[in-house]
């Protein structure tokens, strides 16, 4: 292994980190080298979008990887995929909630939906039948049916998650089929290129490092194959550095209208299968875990094939990502890895919030709504945001709430929350003053079961009253 020159990119200095942040990544890196012995393992942490430190520790002196050596990634592949798939929903080629069978017949596990598939819903199974597809030739399955099987299904449909490796084959050949090219070509031109990820690919370019099996009970060393996955390769055949991942996990919070929108990258960051069993609290997204820790909301991706593990992580309000790869089979835990790294960044120096500014216009039909209203007898505020939205929640404490985009016809829809995707309108009497709002049916009134206004029900016309003693 070598290295390679410093990556063009705009980067950070790693003296923006104190120092004693800077020894605590170390400390954290060498610890999981040393305890999980690892041949090599390297290590990044961005900063909105800048790297701001990087790391690595290994076995040979003298050959330390830096932040443009590959690794095998794993499954980190599969957020890769979602983002082509998400494209083509965009595009209008396919909607998530179309079977599979209307774009891709004849696979035998048709009645799958493409949001199933991107969120592991869909029932399959977790591998494919006959031998470990990781560490055996492609050429035993050269077709969906031998990745399939005659049973492909362990459970019923969209009942509950189950990682499906094979699920995303199918979510490979989907993009093929579309897009009339292969899944590797289809990536390259729509997603690497326009994000400048120069030293991701479905093949090992130089300098990357080697794949090695460590023995369980003694300090030698197996090479591991390094097999092409053909029809799996959707699942994890990529090849990537800690930095073009750091660049990626950028633009997973922000977007790019080149490749994907934020208002898509949304969607996909938002839990669409049941929280898994397991300490963090983790769900899935399309193509993305999502896990909260340590009070943190925690979105990315683990990844393992024989000789390497990967963890990718990133936190949209602290604005920091965090990538840790080695090249190990086992012994590294390189999603909590990943984790630990962005935390110690985050609690040794947090982010500094930008200044407060004052918005730069307002509609005064806008801001004749904002402060209280109150469902039944519950208040809420509703708060102007900044580009024509608002948001909508408890004045303190906790309780529901969501932010609203406008619709610039007077109406809001919900981003999140228990109201994503639900109307928020202005409801006006005839003399233009606002009578109430409507959500979804609800109504929030200025007053508590205010009897200006059209109550469901009705309001009992002797009002409020004590009771006598």
């Amino acid at each position: 292994m070598t290295t390679s020159p410093v990556s063009p990119v705009p980067q950070a200095t790693p003296e923006e980190l104190l120092p004693s942040t800077r020894r605590a990544l170390l400390h954290r890196i060498a610890v999981a080298q040393s305890e999980g012995r690892a041949p090599s393992l390297v290590a990044a942490v961005a900063r909105d979008g800048a790297l701001v430190w990087t790391g690595s520790r290994t076995s040979v002196d003298g050959h330390g990887p830096d932040e443009n050596v590959q690794y095998r990634i794993g499954s980190i592949t599969k957020t890769f995929t979602a983002v082509l798939v998400l494209r083509l929903r965009d595009e209008g080629l396919l909607d998530l909630a179309d079977p599979l069978e209307k774009h891709l017949p004849g696979t035998g596990a048709g009645e799958v939906t493409v949001a199933e598939l991107l969120a592991h819903t869909g029932g399959l199974a977790a591998e494919t039948p006959g031998e470990w597809w990781e560490r055996s030739s492609a050429e035993l399955r050269p077709t969906l049916a031998e990745i399939l099987g005659e049973q492909p299904f362990r459970h019923p449909v969209g009942r509950r998650h189950h990682y499906s490796n094979p699920g995303y084959t199918l979510l490979g050949s989907l993009v093929e089929k579309l897009r009339g090219a292969p899944w590797a070509e289809v990536l390259r031109r729509e997603v690497l290129e326009p994000l400048g990820l120069t030293r991701t690919s479905a093949d090992p370019q130089a300098p990357h490092a080697g794949g090695w099996a460590v023995h369980p009970y003694a300090d030698v060393l197996l090479p591991e194959p390094s097999q092409d996955l053909g029809l799996m390769a959707p699942a994890g055949q990529l090849w990537s550095t800690t930095r073009d991942l750091a660049v990626f996990a950028a633009f997973l919070v922000a977007g790019d209208e080149r490749v994907l929108g934020a208002d898509s990258l949304r969607e996909m960051r938002a839990p669409a299968a049941p929280t898994l069993p397991g300490d963090w609290g983790a769900s899935y997204g399309l193509g993305v875990q999502v896990a909260r820790r340590d009070g943190r909301t925690l979105v990315g991706h683990s990844g393992s094939l024989p000789g390497f593990v990967a963890g990718l992580w990133f936190c949209e309000e602290e604005g920091l990502a965090a990538v840790a790869l080695a090249n190990c089979t086992s012994g590294v835990p390189a999603a909590s890895v990943a984790a630990d790294l962005l935390a110690i960044v985050a609690d040794a120096e947090p982010r500094i919030p930008e200044p407060w500014r004052p918005l730069p216009d307002v509609d005064s039909s806008v801001l004749e709504l904002a402060g209280p209203w109150y469902w039944g007898t519950q208040v809420v505020a509703l708060r102007l945001a900044d580009g024509d939205g608002v948001t909508l929640g408890p004045v303190a404490g906790g309780g529901r709430s969501s932010r609203f985009r406008t619709n610039g016809d007077g109406t809001w829809t919900g981003l999140d929350g228990y109201y994503a995707g639900e109307v928020l309108r202005a409801v006006r009497r005839p003399d233009g003053s606002v009578s109430h709002l409507d959500l979804g049916s609800f109504m929030f009134t200025r007053e508590p079961y205010d009897t200006d206004a059209p109550v469901p029900g009705g309001v009992d016309p002797e009002g409020w009253r004590g009771l006598p003693r």
